[in-house]
């Protein structure tokens, strides 16, 4: 696997590198190409992004007192917010490369985040009904720390995960993130009450992905 630290980056500048990962890879694996894995890690100026069939009736403001830009874009799921203090990975992997299905590696992406907050004394979990990683699922305060959004095509997949670290959680007020009422959004700052070292998170997530994955 390749690493890829793009730091803080302009998400249309990332959005076009994925795809330019994404359709070489496509194109490599109609020639019987071996394919080389890339992940790649940023976190992004605000900005936010509706997935294919995402409802902008979920963005309550106009775009024009947003504060951040939205793009439609090609994953799956609704709305989501990318910003500053959130680690966000995009896997462009060939899934038969590593011989996993899609509801495997998705659940895979989940186990390595669970497993992540988990050396911060945080129990999260999966939420059979929504996508993501949790915290208190099923319970009135139950909220998001992590949002996960895919586009699996010829099984090569690209778009990724966001952990949110030390994101300012303001902005998720202004949308209905992922499009789910009532459920709340949080943060390892938030949930620990003090704002955490985002590179040593960084490592502590890329150690538990080569857990999960056997190519990393």
């Amino acid at each position: 696997m390749k690493l890829i630290d793009l730091g803080k980056e302009d998400y249309l500048k990332v959005w076009e590198y994925q795809k330019g990962l994404y359709n070489k890879a496509i194109a490599q694996k109609k020639e019987y190409i071996d394919i080389e894995n890339s992940l790649i890690f940023c976190e992004h100026p605000p900005v936010y992004t509706l997935g294919k069939s995402g409802n902008e009736s979920n963005l309550l403001f106009s775009k024009e007192i947003l504060g951040a830009p939205v793009y439609r874009i090609e994953r799956g799921g609704d709305i989501t917010f990318h910003g500053e203090g959130q680690l966000v990975g995009y896997p462009i992997f060939d899934l038969d490369s590593i011989d996993i299905g899609i509801k495997d590696f998705v659940f895979a992406i989940e186990e390595m985040i669970i497993n992540t907050v988990a050396h911060y004394g945080i129990i999260a979990e999966r939420d059979e009904k929504n996508a993501g990683v949790w915290l208190d699922v099923g319970k009135k305060n139950q909220r998001k720390i992590a949002a996960l959004g895919f586009k699996i095509s010829k099984k090569i997949s690209m778009h990724g995960f966001a952990l949110n670290i030390n994101t300012d959680l303001s902005w998720f007020n202004k949308v209905v993130p992922c499009g789910l009422v009532g459920l709340g959004v949080t943060s390892l700052e938030k949930e620990l009450n003090t704002k955490q070292d985002y590179k040593k998170v960084q490592a502590v997530l890329l150690s538990e992905f080569k857990k999960v994955f056997p190519l990393a």
